[in-house]
Order: structure tokens, then sequence, then C-alpha cells
């Protein structure tokens, strides 16, 4: 069967009309680079997508920050947690699982009470508690990396990027981490953390870090 000019002309518009919905998902910078549209949207942001957002962690203490500070967020701006990251870890001994897990009463207090984090009782506690569960973890996993990566979704399942706000494995993780007694890391909370520590590549088709951070997955996975 022939093919005729209208319906070349009808494929070439619809094949334009799909690359410019593609486009608009994603902004050009001041250097000319093209991001994800958020990342676009406030200052602290080009850095953070740039090197961290979507590549993978295998570092038990990062994945424990990244878990924490996504709790934190819940309810409020990533934005609000980004600009505050720095007094975070510095409230939270830079999120040292052993030492987190060893804090007590004083030092709730003192979280309470100190201005530059998010003064959240029951966020401050479930990290607390969190911690002792992530020591539990590692004693029983070999590491959190081990256990998180294990739940590494198949892309095919998970549609356009930034289309979803959880997934069946961050259901499954989230379930998972329920039984074992953490807390405050519901299904959306878990599909950020997992957006955020590279399980699941979710930069826009045509930003420049896609590519960067598929090739930073290669051949790396926790044993």
């Amino acid at each position: 069967m022939g093919v005729s000019r209208l319906d070349i002309g009808a494929m070439v518009r619809d094949d334009r009309e799909k690359r410019e919905r593609e486009m608009s998902k994603v902004l050009s910078g001041q250097d000319g680079k093209h991001r994800c549209s958020w990342a676009n949207s406030a200052p602290e942001f080009p850095a953070y997508h740039d090197a961290e957002w979507g590549f993978p962690v295998f570092d038990d203490q990062r994945l424990f920050e990244k878990l924490c500070l996504e709790s934190f967020q819940s309810g409020l701006s990533w934005r609000t947690i980004l600009v505050k990251r720095e007094n975070f870890r510095a409230a939270f001994a830079a999120f040292d699982i052993d030492k987190v897990a060893a804090f007590g009463d004083d030092d709730v207090v003192r979280l309470l009470g100190d201005a530059g984090i998010v003064r959240h009782r029951g966020k401050i506690t479930s990290v607390i508690n969190n911690a002792a569960r992530a020591q539990e973890m590692i004693a029983a996993e070999g590491s959190l990396a081990k256990f998180f990566w294990g739940y590494e979704p198949d892309p095919a399942t998970l549609g356009k990027p930034q289309t979803l706000t959880t997934c069946d494995e961050a259901i499954a993780i989230s379930k998972e981490l329920k039984k074992r007694g953490w807390k405050f890391l519901g299904p959306t909370t878990i599909f950020a953390f997992m957006q955020a520590m590279g399980l699941v590549n979710d930069h826009e088709e045509g930003c420049f870090c896609r590519e960067i951070a598929m090739k930073a997955r290669e051949g790396k996975r926790p044993v």
C-alpha cells in the first residue's frame, strides 16, 4: 500500500508536535543546556539537578540522608529542605547512622530549638527511630544500598518521565519498611527518594542529564 503526500505530511506534523511536547518539559538555562523545567525554577536547583538528582547512590550514609530529607520534605517544598540541607547535616551529625541512632531526649529538645531545620517533633523522632532501624537493616541485609537497589523497577513499567508520584516498587518498599518499624516513609515519599538517588532515572527526554545519569548506572549495583 502506498503512502500519499498527505499521509507523509501528517506524519511529519505528528513527529514535530511530539518533539515540541517533549521540549516543553525542558528549559534552556543561562549556559544553554536543556534541563528538566523544574530545575530552572529556583537558584538552588540547577546544581542539585545537574550533579545529584537521578544519579545512582550506593553509599549508605548518603542514602540515609536522602531518606531523612525526603521525610522532612513531606508537606513542604523541596526548596525549603534544600536551602536548609547544611543546617540539617550539622544538626544530625552529617546523618551518621550510628550517631543519630544514639540520639536521646536531650537531642530531641536541641533539635526542636534549632531554627535552621524543620522543627517537627514527629519527623525528628522518626529520623532517630529510622537510624536504629537502618542499623538493623545493615546487619540483616549487608547494606541499605543492597536492600533498596533490590527494588529497582523496570523502566518500561514507569511510562514517561515525571508522570508518576509513586509506583509498585515504591509501595512495596514503603510497606516493607513499615513492617520493619521505619516511620514517616509513605509510598509518595519513597518514590521521591527513588528519583533522588537514581533508582529511577526520571530526567525528562531532552534533558542533558538523562543520558549522563543512565551511563552512571551502567554496570554499577551493590553486591
